[in-house]
């Protein structure tokens, strides 16, 4: 009795509420599979600053079953780490959790969705970004011909000004039109 590990405070816990999807049980639980990563890198109790102090690396989060297979796990790392390294911190992890979260409204879901599609980070979804979400997603087996052909026809049904990329808002009108969006971005925990 009275031996119970307090990982993190009450104020932490209620900011991370206030800033996150998540119940307290929920962020608990994430800082559980956090901590499964590499449990001599993460201490059990974070009351200081560690959870934005000490970061887990790309190459483990990688790993995890919840990105392993995903053709987006490395652009995914580095749009939620605070630094765009892929490094994550338990701020960064618990945010990318959230995002993904099925609580997470679909603005907030697209705008990420964004982000990682934007792989030149210039705000905008171009030919380069589609090249690049095309060769991931077909784990490169279509020739530069195709993508190419791709990359086109995307942006010829998208692009609604004809400047030759996506704004965010058009973006998100093609993302209102796929039905399947909600469901396929999102991880649970």
């Amino acid at each position: 009795m009275g031996n119970k590990i307090v990982t993190f405070t009450d104020q932490q816990l209620e900011d991370y509420q206030d800033c996150t999807f998540f119940t307290r049980k929920e962020i608990l639980n994430v800082f559980q599979r956090y901590r499964e990563l590499d449990s001599k890198r993460i201490p059990q109790v974070m009351t200081g600053d560690e959870a934005h102090t000490i970061n887990m690396p790309m190459e483990k989060l990688e790993k995890m079953a919840e990105l392993k297979e995903n053709p987006f796990k490395r652009r995914i790392c580095k749009v939620f780490s605070h630094d765009g390294s892929g490094d994550m911190t338990f701020d960064d992890f618990l945010d990318m959790f959230s995002v993904f979260s099925e609580s997470a409204p679909r603005d907030v879901k697209v705008y990420y969705a964004f982000k990682i599609y934007d792989y030149n980070d210039d705000h905008f979804i171009d030919s380069y970004d589609i090249a690049q979400t095309v060769s991931a997603v077909t784990k490169n087996e279509l020739t530069a011909e195709e993508i190419n052909v791709v990359c086109e026809k995307v942006l010829d049904e998208s692009d609604n000004d004809d400047d030759g990329n996506l704004s965010f808002a058009e973006f998100a009108g093609v993302v209102s039109r796929a039905p399947d969006f909600l469901s396929t971005f999102h991880v649970r925990i």
